[in-house]
């Protein structure tokens, strides 16, 4: 059974303004990440955020939290890897 996902505000804005390749890569990623969100192959703990994962595609990173309990995976943010360890929110 896979979880569902919920996407904040900041990373639609974002997705929004990448182009059609990185697009593609990341609307691939999402259904594998809604199977397995725990996945080593896909995935990785952020070790400044707690219990925030992140998964990357090309030179760009996906943030999530995943709520076990309701199995629903936030989707908080996509961002270049150069920014992505920066401080966020």
């Amino acid at each position: 059974m896979s979880y569902t996902l919920r996407f904040d505000k900041a990373f639609l804005k974002i997705l929004k303004s990448l182009d059609r390749v990185t697009i593609r890569r990341i609307h691939q990623r999402l259904p594998e990440l809604a199977q397995d969100p725990f996945n080593s192959r896909i995935s990785g703990q952020v070790e400044m955020g707690e219990g925030e994962r992140k998964s990357r595609v090309g030179d760009w990173r996906i943030f999530y939290e995943v709520n076990d309990v309701n199995r629903v995976i936030d989707i908080l943010a996509v961002r270049p890897r150069q920014m992505a360890y920066k401080k966020r929110r």
